[in-house]
């Protein structure tokens, strides 16, 4: 827990040293950064972004997985969904095929 908390500080702290030089800020916000920017404001203490920060990075995989197999679910039961969903990925990648 303290490892971990520890860790988080570092990342955090290298998001507010990255935010600090990079010319067009608006390409770099995401959550973080509107978390830090409010502690910057005196919106949230230091405390308050580690712990966001945290518990996005500890429940994000969960609610992501428990979302991306119903999906997969809905989609099975769903083949005229499926299809277009083909149709449309290859329109756009064509025959170069899927890459991660």
């Amino acid at each position: 827990s303290k490892d971990l908390k520890g860790a988080m500080e570092i990342l955090i702290e290298q998001k507010r040293q990255k935010l600090s030089t990079v010319e067009k800020l608006d390409e770099h916000m995401d959550f973080a950064s509107q978390l830090i920017f409010a502690q910057n404001r005196g919106d949230l203490t230091a405390e308050n972004v580690n712990q966001c920060v945290l518990e996005m990075m500890i429940a994000a995989p969960d609610t992501l997985s428990v979302t991306l197999f119903f999906m997969l679910i809905l989609i099975a039961e769903h083949p005229t969904v499926e299809e277009e969903m083909m149709r449309e990925i290859e329109s756009v990648v064509g025959k170069q095929g899927l890459q991660s």
